[in-house]
């Protein structure tokens, strides 16, 4: 008995059509009906009924399904995982993160499983969130790093919950504080602002803020990514609301009065893909460095691993 005549009795059981059973294991069918009949001569006993065109099993087909069945899940599944072994040796893994995850905390943990997989190529893409969820959802890339939870919308995409960091102030050092302790959101009333382009998270999270106070923010300069809006800032251009692992220590900081604003990062994959073992190898130390608490986290920023 040999794996692909299981393989073909298989076809045949399940498209009762030796034609298509054929079509479908892409060989000619007077090989494939060749190859049941050795079959049914090693097992001793037939296992399709052939009247007028009409194939059912008999009952040594009926007892020889589920068996066939096992032995080739388990024999893929062996395959695979001999496959796997040598995954973590030459896999490649497409990482996807927002470009404020990619200046903070992402280099150092990149660094980390860097050490630990060498031989895993990264490919990391920098982008927004919704673009992020969008390649991910096509197949672009293999993980993605965002933040926000519009991921439920995509029946095709599961989400983690890694960390929760909040959203501050940014000014030069050597500027005045904007005011005392902390600010109200309705204290950046009036006060120009260094924007970010269109479908960046942050802006959502700014305007949306300063509109359920009452306002629109007043944009001094728009359009920029996070390196250039943090430039910006440092020129004297304007305040800017940025996440704390950004800030280090070239800005003066203020923080938001309760319950300020925050927002949640996530590690987003595909529900309906089965992923290789270099990627599963990279989620897992996501995970762990950045939601079980291995980083040193920036303060304002806690850990949270959840749904």
């Amino acid at each position: 008995m040999q794996f692909q005549q299981l393989a073909y009795f298989l076809a045949v059981a399940e498209t009762r059509h030796f034609t298509r059973a054929a079509e479908r294991m892409r060989v000619a069918q007077p090989s494939l009906s060749q190859q049941i009949r050795a079959l049914e001569r090693d097992v001793g006993a037939g296992l399709f009924h052939r009247i007028r065109g009409n194939v059912t099993l008999t009952e040594a087909g009926e007892t020889l399904l589920p068996i066939a069945r096992r032995i080739l899940a388990e024999t893929e599944t062996a395959y695979r995982a001999i496959r796997e072994l040598d995954e973590l040796g030459r896999g490649r893994v497409r990482l996807g993160a927002t470009p404020s995850l990619c200046t903070g905390l992402l280099p150092a943990m990149l660094a980390a499983f860097r050490r630990d997989y060498p031989g895993i190529e990264l490919v990391l893409h920098e982008s927004g969130s919704r673009d992020l969820q969008t390649a991910l959802s096509e197949g672009g890339l293999d993980l993605a790093m965002i933040v926000d939870s519009r991921v439920h919308d995509d029946s095709r995409l599961e989400s983690r919950a890694l960390f929760v960091e909040d959203l501050v102030v940014i000014s030069p050092k050597d500027a005045p504080t904007p005011v005392r302790g902390r600010m109200p959101i309705g204290a950046l009333r009036d006060r120009p602002l260094v924007m970010f382009r269109q479908g960046y998270d942050l802006r959502e999270a700014t305007v949306a803020a300063c509109r359920a106070e009452g306002f629109d923010p007043l944009f001094a300069i728009e359009g920029g990514e996070m390196d250039a809006v943090l430039e910006l800032v440092q020129a004297g251009l304007g305040l800017a609301v940025v996440p704390s692992t950004v800030v280090g220590d070239r800005f003066r900081r203020t923080r938001f009065t309760e319950p300020g604003l925050s927002r949640v990062v996530r590690l987003a994959y595909r529900r309906d893909v089965e992923q290789p073992r270099a990627v599963r190898a990279l989620q897992e130390a996501v995970v762990r460095y950045l939601g079980g608490g291995v980083a040193q986290l920036p303060p304002g920023t806690r850990p949270l691993v959840g749904g």
